[in-house]
C-alpha cells in the first residue's frame, strides 16, 4: 500500500447549531486520485476548506507527511505543498495567462519564474494563450488557468474543487486526461458531481453524508454500495 501523504483523525467543524463536518477520519495515499463526493449540503466544500487551511477545525488533527499542520493557516500550507483551486474560478481577470501563473510562483518562491510559469503552462496546453488576458479567456481555459496556477506551486497534494463544473462535454475529456497525467508525481484529491468522472479517474472515492463518512472504496465498490445508492447514486432497493 502507497504510504500516506495527508491524514486527518477526527476533523470536526460546526457553523452555529450545524456540525457540517462531524468526526471524520480520512487517509490520502501518495500519487492517486481520490474522489470525494456527496450530496448536496453533505460537507466536501467545508471538510476540503479544512484540509487546506481555510477554516480551522472545532475537534480533531491533520498531517501531511506526518507532520502536525492542524493549526497552520492556508499560505503556510502552500509552502508545505497543499494547492486548492475553488469550485468559482479565482483568477486574476485583468492580468495576463502568464501573469496569473507567475503570481501563483510567485508566492511559492519560484527561482525561474519563465521557466516555471512556461511549464505550467505546457501541462495545461495554454501555452499559446500566455499573453491573453484572462478575462478574454473561455470558462473551460479559465478552470485550466486555475489548474496551471496550481501546478505552479508545485505542490505535493492538489485538491479541485468541482473541476468539471461548466465544462462542454470536449473540455470534459481533455480535462480527465489531464488530471490523469499529474499523477503520480503530484496527489491529487477531488470534489466532483459528475460521476462519469469520478469513476473515470478516481482510484479511491470517500462519499460524505450529513458531514460523516458513508462509505470508501473503489469505484466498483462504491457503485455496488447499498447506503451509497439509496442516499447519493439515485438507485433504490427494489426489495425495500
Amino acid at each position: 500500500m502507497a504510504a500516506v501523504i495527508l491524514q486527518a483523525k477526527g476533523i470536526s467543524r460546526s457553523f452555529g447549531g450545524l456540525r457540517a463536518v462531524d468526526g471524520v477520519d480520512f487517509a490520502l495515499q501518495q500519487g492517486e486520485i481520490h474522489a470525494l463526493i456527496g450530496p448536496n449540503g453533505a460537507g466536501k466544500t467545508t471538510f476540503v476548506s479544512l484540509l487546506s487551511g481555510r477554516i480551522a477545525p472545532d475537534a480533531g488533527s491533520i498531517t501531511l507527511g506526518g507532520e502536525d499542520i492542524t493549526r497552520l493557516p492556508a499560505h503556510a500550507r502552500v509552502k508545505k505543498g497543499i494547492a486548492y483551486t475553488f469550485q468559482i474560478t479565482s483568477i486574476y481577470p485583468r492580468l495576463s495567462v502568464f501573469d496569473n501563473v507567475a503570481l501563483a510562483a510567485q508566492a511559492r518562491g519560484a527561482r525561474d519564474l519563465p521557466a516555471e510559469v512556461a511549464a505550467a503552462l505546457v501541462r495545461v496546453n495554454m501555452a499559446h494563450l500566455a499573453e491573453q488576458e484572462a478575462a478574454t479567456l473561455s470558462y473551460g481555459h479559465q478552470r485550466l488557468l486555475e489548474v496551471a496556477m496550481g501546478l505552479a506551486l508545485q505542490p505535493r497534494v492538489l485538491i479541485l474543487d468541482e473541476p468539471t463544473q461548466g465544462l462542454a462535454s470536449g473540455e470534459i475529456a481533455g480535462f480527465v486526461a489531464l488530471v490523469r497525467s499529474l499523477v503520480p508525481q503530484t496527489t491529487v484529491l477531488m470534489i466532483e458531481h459528475n460521476m462519469d468522472v469520478v469513476m473515470d479517474l478516481a482510484h479511491r472515492i470517500t462519499v460524505l453524508n450529513h458531514g460523516q463518512v458513508l462509505a470508501r472504496g473503489t469505484p466498483a465498490e462504491i457503485r455496488a454500495n447499498r447506503a451509497v445508492q439509496a442516499a447519493y447514486l439515485g438507485v433504490e432497493d427494489a426489495g425495500a
